[in-house]
């Protein structure tokens, strides 16, 4: 099935960063999307092992670095990240006033 994703590229405003970030966990966690909230801890909330983890970075780098050349969560960063809200406030960081 293709992604929707990548019909134009627009900016991603915070909310659009979560959706990205919910989607590809659900996808990796199988589980429904509505399950992940902000508050949503990885490991207590939604069982994401540290694997689970580098396939969201892996995901959310293939998809953000079409949108922004050259994105990349470093590793140690990736220690910190500990909830929903905490992925998502990186990233937005990360790219910048859109």
């Amino acid at each position: 099935m293709p992604a929707e994703t990548h019909v134009e590229h627009a900016p991603l405003d915070r909310n659009g960063v979560f959706e990205l970030v919910r989607d590809q966990l659900a996808d990796i966690l199988e589980i429904e999307p509505g399950a992940i909230s902000e508050s949503s801890s990885f490991a207590e909330d939604l069982g994401a092992d540290s694997l689970a983890l580098i396939e969201l970075v892996e995901a959310l780098e293939e998809e953000l670095g079409e949108r922004s050349v050259g994105f990349r969560i470093d590793d140690e960063d990736l220690e910190e990240l500990r909830t929903v809200r905490d992925a998502v406030d990186y990233v937005v960081a990360k790219l910048g006033p859109s």
